[in-house]
């Protein structure tokens, strides 16, 4: 699996709430939306919502990096987790590490350093995410 790899971080610091509520909502929805479905198909009808989890923890791994969070590698190992639970073949983690890479990718082209609009995404893309994660753990069998 190649992710965007990070430099300079730190582990083990405590992240504030609103990012501890999106891991842990991340967590849940992970082990949720792999039992919604049982079928050997690659495409499961809650993926558009996983692939946009998948986008929004590639742009804040990006954007709090760039803003100096101390996450370390967490949004990265998140993404694993979620590769972990629900790429059950490899054309599946092909595409949610794409989701991923593209959300890394998109806001490095748009941001070189860290500014209000930088933290303003970081924020909405944390509420998205959660909401996201919440609703794949809810419709979860």
């Amino acid at each position: 699996m190649r992710l965007p790899d990070g430099t300079g971080l730190h582990r083990g610091v405590v992240l504030p709430a609103a990012l501890a509520a999106l891991v842990l909502a991340v967590a849940l929805s992970a082990t949720g939306a792999a039992k919604a479905q049982g079928t050997s198909s690659d495409n499961k009808p809650y993926d558009d919502r996983l692939m946009r989890l998948s986008e929004i923890l590639g742009a804040v791994h990006y954007l709090r990096e760039l803003c100096g969070g101390s996450d370390g590698q967490q949004w990265r190992d998140r993404m694993r987790e979620l590769m972990d639970t629900e790429g059950s073949s490899a054309l599946r983690r092909a595409r949610l590490t794409r989701s991923f890479n593209n959300g890394y990718r998109a806001y490095s082209r748009t941001y070189s350093a860290c500014s209000q609009s930088a933290q303003t995404a970081i924020n909405r893309f944390l509420t998205e995410g959660a909401e996201i994660a919440e609703t794949l753990a809810k419709t979860a069998p």
